[in-house]
């Protein structure tokens, strides 16, 4: 998956968060603000991508006046529309930002991944050479597959192929990631070691802390 058209003047490669779901089971909290480990998801996602040069970043969910936390200068916030009419409507509103204009390609991340420094690590330094082997051409995406379950909320896309298929798809509110990001041509990442966990339940809350607790992960101290 090229990254730019020239390889002489790369086009960045900015990344999408989306912090907007209801959270249900979790009780309408903002998982992304979670206390884990003595930070949370959402300042660790902010850390991981200023750290691996990934810029511009839109947060898609409430605004921080609405409760969504600090308001860091580098995270342009916008919201779906309808209010919680889903990921691909999450992913449509940020993709009309004019922020992302000057973008080859984004990564699309869950604002509360559990890991988020290995999913971004991995995702920045997969290798665009091998990604042009993908069926049927040159690979639109990278995404990882957990145990034959697409993540796509832990995936590199490209701007322009995303959003084609947007313009193709129409109606955007329910409408699923599959439906959307399906028909891409994809280079699949395993995830063999659980790296694109989120938190969306209280056991999974339990977990990460215990995990954050433990020995750090080998994939976030590389």
């Amino acid at each position: 998956m090229a990254a730019a058209d020239s390889p002489t003047a790369p086009m960045p490669v900015g990344a999408v968060v989306l912090v907007g779901g209801r959270a249900r089971r979790m009780g309408g909290a903002a998982k992304h603000l979670l206390a884990v480990g003595g930070t949370t998801p959402w300042d660790r996602t902010l850390g991981a991508l200023a750290a691996n040069g990934i810029s511009p970043v839109v947060a898609v969910g409430p605004a921080p006046a609405d409760g969504g936390g600090p308001a860091p200068a580098a995270v342009t916030w916008v919201r779906e529309d309808p209010p919680f009419g889903g990921p691909v409507a999450a992913l449509a509103a940020a993709l009309s930002d004019p922020v992302l204009d000057d973008t080859g390609e984004f990564l699309l991340l869950a604002g509360d991944l559990a890991h988020p420094e290995a999913v971004i690590a991995r995702l920045r330094e997969a290798d665009p050479a091998a990604a042009r082997t993908a069926p049927g051409g040159d690979a639109e995406a990278l995404v990882f597959d957990a145990a034959g379950r697409p993540q796509w909320l832990a995936g590199r896309y490209r701007t322009a192929a995303v959003r084609a298929a947007l313009a193709a798809l129409g109606e955007t509110d329910g409408a699923s990631c599959r439906a959307l990001l399906g028909g891409l041509p994809i280079r699949w990442i395993p995830d063999e070691d659980g790296i694109t966990a989120d938190i969306d339940t209280p056991d999974d809350l339990e977990r990460a802390r215990a995990e954050a607790a433990g020995a750090e992960r080998p994939e976030e101290s590389r």
